[in-house]
Formats: structure tokens, sequence, C-alpha cells
């Protein structure tokens, strides 16, 4: 850099510097203002070395906002939609549904539950109802294996599922119209259905059409609608949801239509959360009686709550977010090499401009602040066009695919910013100590 050129960057500095005096009697501000605009001007007049080193800081900080942006949407919606099934709700089945890991092959030597015993679980102290379901789909999809028709209508991938009436009083189900099963037939095995509410969109297309009182073949059997479902509160957002494409019978009506099926579900609603866990003790005494288990033996089947399915959740968000934080840490320390090889670079070119300051009457801490700030200006307007792109990208992830919802976090934005500002801070400390012990006759010398 010429001589000129450094004279007018100074008195450029010095001006702006200028524009701090009405701060006369805090002066670390006005030391701070002339750091700041010194190391603007250091940056403009590099704009590429500066776009460069910015990078990496904006790819990490950008990666992790929308990435925490779209898990925390996930969080709220896969949360609100198990905890709709209510805090004192329990299940019982064959092994575990929330597991991580392989599962072990004994779960699947396991014998079914028994429908009796929801009738002798719901005479437990404290247990406000139980109910022994069936149902018949494909577990790992969550989708059905029938379909249904009406005329020249047809739906796919249907879920069957039997229930007693008691199931109605462990859930909330909402009915747009209609009835539910009732005792009645359930005891007559009646061929009586109540559909989903895509079902019901499907065979009855027609807003006009009542589907109340009309037959469908399921399987290509002849079923009375008696009632359809309310649409079903999905758990990734929008799209279609399996549980609103299902035909729900009485229980021993499906035990007719598929008498080879016998993997029942027990469900059970406590009279309060806070009871909870002596009703799971007194099931589990219950069962293992049941299932002739001796006090040597554990449990050959599974007893939990919703809670199981939001700790799973957890662990799973938790593995992604540690797997893309990994990553961009390892992203930012590349950024931060690159910072301190930018800042070295720009301490040996500017090597005479730090000497006439130090001539004209600069402190080695006026230098160290001034290499420090910038490289912390760097890394800081890094941050914020992460933080802006990586919110952006979760917005529109959001619009584009609405079974990914983003909300963003203000803790992570603020903790991507203070990351970028500490990332020039420590990767800065180096160069800004090199040019600060800078002997400004060697300097003013530089060629």
């Amino acid at each position: 850099m010429a001589a000129g050129e450094i004279i007018r960057a100074t008195n450029g500095a010095a001006k702006r510097a200028r524009g701090f005096a009405k701060f006369r009697g805090r002066p670390w501000i006005s030391e701070l203002g002339e750091a700041v605009a010194l190391a603007m001007d250091a940056m403009r007049r590099n704009k590429l070395r500066s776009a460069l080193t910015i990078g990496s800081i904006v790819i990490s900080v950008g990666t992790v906002i929308a990435v925490t942006s779209v898990i925390n949407g996930l969080n709220t919606n896969v949360i609100g939609s198990v905890q709709s099934m209510g805090s004192n709700i329990i299940i019982s089945y064959r092994f575990p549904w929330a597991s991580m890991g392989r599962p072990p092959s004994e779960w699947f030597t396991r014998k079914e539950l028994q429908a009796e015993w929801a009738d002798k679980i719901a005479q437990l102290p404290n247990v406000e109802a139980a109910a022994a379901t069936l149902r018949i789909f494909r577990p790992e999809f969550g989708a059905g294996t029938s379909y249904v028709t009406r005329g020249e209508f047809r739906a796919k991938n249907v879920i069957l599922q039997g229930g007693p009436p008691a199931v109605a009083r462990v859930f909330d189900i909402g009915l747009e119209r209609g009835r539910a099963t009732t005792q009645v037939d359930e005891d007559h095995r009646s061929p009586v259905v109540t559909l989903g509410y895509d079902t019901a969109r499907i065979l009855f297309p027609d807003p006009k059409d009542d589907p109340i009182g009309k037959e469908v073949l399921v399987e290509g059997r002849v079923f009375t609608v008696v009632g359809v479902n309310e649409r079903r509160k999905q758990a990734f957002g929008g799209g279609a949801n399996p549980e609103d494409n299902l035909v729900s019978f009485p229980l021993s009506t499906l035990r007719k239509l598929h008498p080879e099926q016998k993997d029942y579900v027990i469900w059970v609603k406590a009279t309060s959360a806070d009871v909870v866990p002596q009703v799971v003790d007194a099931m589990r005494d219950l069962m293992r009686r049941e299932r002739h288990l001796t006090s040597d033996k554990a449990d050959d089947f599974a007893i939990f709550t919703p809670d199981a399915f939001i700790d799973l959740w957890h662990q799973v968000s938790n593995g992604i977010f540690a797997l893309v934080f990994l990553v961009a840490s390892v992203t930012l320390l590349v950024g931060g090499i690159g910072v301190m090889n930018i800042m070295l670079v720009s301490v040996t070119e500017r090597t005479r401009e730090i000497g006439i300051r130090k001539a004209i009457g600069a402190k080695r801490r006026n230098i160290l602040q001034q290499f420090l700030l910038e490289a912390m200006t760097l890394t800081g307007i890094g941050g914020i066009i992460g933080i802006i792109g990586g919110g952006g990208l979760g917005l529109l992830v959001r619009a584009l695919a609405p079974s990914l919802p983003a909300t963003i976090s203000v803790f992570w934005m603020s903790a991507g910013m203070v990351t970028a500002a500490s990332i020039g801070l420590v990767f800065g400390i180096y160069p800004a100590w090199k040019a600060a012990k800078l002997d400004p006759v060697e300097a003013l010398r530089y060629e």
C-alpha cells in the first residue's frame, strides 16, 4: 500500500472517530468506534479476501440454524401429537413400540395378549376404562393393506381396526357425522363400520352424498356405514395422514372377518395422570398372573405410556443435531484457521500502516484492538449472513414441504452470532498480537 493511501485511510478513520466525540466521558466507546471504522476500511479494501474468509462461517452457522429450525418445528408437532393422546393413557403389547437398535429375537416369539384381559384390567383400582383393539396394517410403513370399494370408487391401503365400545371412553375420537359402534353391534357382530376422514372422501367424493346408512365393500363383503371420523392431527404437519385412511369395526366383527388375527393391543385410561404408576404396577401383576410367570422370570410383555414415544423422538432428534453440530464445528474450525491466515497476511501487507499509526501515537493496545475487532467483524458479518440464510432456508423448507415444519429459535440465532464472533476473537489473537508488538522504526522501513 502506498504511503498516500495509508494516510488517507488513517485520516478517514480519524474523521469517523471524531463522530464519537460526544462520548468524551466514555473514552472506550470512542476507541471502539475507531477500531470498528478501521476494520470496515480494511474489509472494503479487500472485498474478495473478506468474502472468502467469511464463507465457511456462513455455511456452518446457516446449517445449524436451518437444521435446528426444522427440528424445533418437528418437536412441537410430534410432542403435541403424542400428548394429545393424554397423559393418563397406558399401552400394553407383546413388545415395546418405542425402542432404538435391533430388537432381540425373543420379542417375536412372545405369545399374543388376550382380549379378555382388558375386561379384568378395567376392574382394577384407578382405571377409568380399558379396551383391547385389533389392527390389520403394515406397522413398518404405518399404512394399511386392505381395500374398500363403493361402486367405481376404491380406497387403497386402508387400515382395518376393531375395538369394543370402551375404546370411545379411552380415546376422545371425534365424529364428523353419525355414531360410533355400540355394545349391541359388538354382541351381534353387526356388519357396521365407521370410516376414516380420507376414506369417506374417497368413497363419497360428492359433498352432498351422506355416507351414513350407505353400504361399502370391505375385501368384498358388505358393511353399512354408521359414522365418519373427524380429521386426525398429523404429527409431521401437512400431507395425508394414514390414520385418516381406515375402517373401524366392532371387535367381534373384525375377528369374524379375520379370525387368524389375534395380535391385540390393550389400551387403558387411568382416572388421572398422578395414579398412572400405580395402575402400571397393578396391570403388571395381573398380566404376570395371567401369563403364569414365576418371580424369577422376566416380563414377556411390555407396558408403556406415550412418554416413551417422546423420549424416543428426543433420542432421534438429538442424534441428528449432534451430527450436524459436529460437521458445523469442523467447518467453523476450518473457517477460524482461514481467518487467522488471512489476518496474518493482512498484518504483513499493512506493516507500514502499523508503523505510521504507532509513530503518530497509537499504542499497542490500539493496534491489538484494531486487528481483533477486524477479525470479529469479519466473522460477525458471516454469522449474520448465516443466520439470515439458515432462517430463510428453514422457512423455504416449510413452504415447499409442509410435512417438515420449521420454527426459528431466538436462542440458536443468538448462539450462532456469539459463536461466530468468538471464532474471530480466538483466531484473531495471534495476528493481532503479532501486529501490536511490531517495532515502529522497523515497520516504517518495511518494503
